[in-house]
């Protein structure tokens, strides 16, 4: 299984990719105004490469449910110099996490490989347009709608026959827009508008979704469903998150996306050695 993100092919089976996150925000729910400041957000970027990650993603819009809007000047103001810099840096993909068709262009522009689109459940073409100009790769991921109202009371007859659909449905859209299927990343969209039990049966499910032939990407890293499960603030969910990501592993997904990327490196790793020696 192939995927291409502009210069850039993975080819699977391979090591599990790490995502490294770089939130250039001032209100993200984990590690809002940390890495604020573009010398900030590079040194906490080249940390997470040094560390493991083979990509990192970008964001200077906060996606946690609720959070306001950011307009597409101050979104730009925050992910550009970062990823101009990373680029002159780093032999990785840089993938840019936006919602916009215009940021995600002038990201692509700065030298960027990959969008992660948290609303690819749009109805126009303008960001997968986007996309196939450049030749990017995408990461398309199950929202049922924007942060500001996915939480509010979600609803399912059957998610996880649901979100297959979406996926049926946006690898056909994408195909129609330029996108071809080897360019695209499937993410289940733990945590948008899905319930602690929503967010479980897919965590259960993954194997279901790998029918797609397409990589299959994980962000469950310390989200909130892990607190209301567990009790857990924000900086004692790594545990949790680790659980999840080998899981995931075993059920054949290849990337996870994750603010620590140390141990997460070290738990999939691990997980592998493990998986490898049960499939001689």
């Amino acid at each position: 299984m192939l995927f291409r993100a502009r210069q850039f092919e993975f080819v699977f089976p391979r090591p599990t990719l790490v995502m490294g996150i770089v939130n250039v925000t001032p209100d993200s729910f984990s590690d809002g105004g940390k890495f604020f400041d573009p010398a900030g957000a590079v040194a906490h970027g080249l940390e997470l490469v040094a560390q493991g990650a083979e990509v990192l993603d970008i964001g200077g819009e906060s996606t946690r449910p609720g959070a306001a809007p950011v307009d597409e000047a101050e979104e730009l103001r925050r992910v550009l110099p970062v990823i101009e810099q990373l680029v002159a840096s780093l032999k990785i993909p840089l993938s840019i996490d936006t919602k916009k068709p215009a940021v995600a262009g002038a990201a692509l522009r700065a030298g960027a490989s990959i969008v992660n689109d948290v609303a690819a459940y749009r109805d126009d073409g303008a960001m997968w347009k986007v996309v196939a100009e450049h030749r990017a790769g995408y990461i398309c991921m199950h929202a049922p709608g924007p942060p500001t109202t996915m939480q509010e009371n979600p609803v399912y007859a059957d998610v996880v026959r649901e979100v297959g659909e979406f996926f049926g449905g946006r690898l056909e859209r994408l195909k129609v827009c330029g996108v071809p299927a080897d360019q695209v990343v499937l993410d289940v969209g733990i945590g948008f508008g899905k319930t602690v039990g929503h967010n479980l049966q897919l965590l259960a499910a993954l194997r279901r979704f790998t029918t797609w032939q397409r990589p299959l990407l994980l962000g469950v890293s310390r989200k909130s469903f892990i607190g209301q499960l567990l009790g857990a603030e924000v900086a004692a969910r790594l545990p949790a998150s680790l659980a999840c990501a080998v899981l995931a592993i075993e059920s054949g997904v290849q990337i996870i996306r994750t603010h620590d990327v140390a141990e997460t490196v070290q738990a999939v790793r691990m997980a592998e050695a493990v998986l490898a020696g049960t499939r001689k």
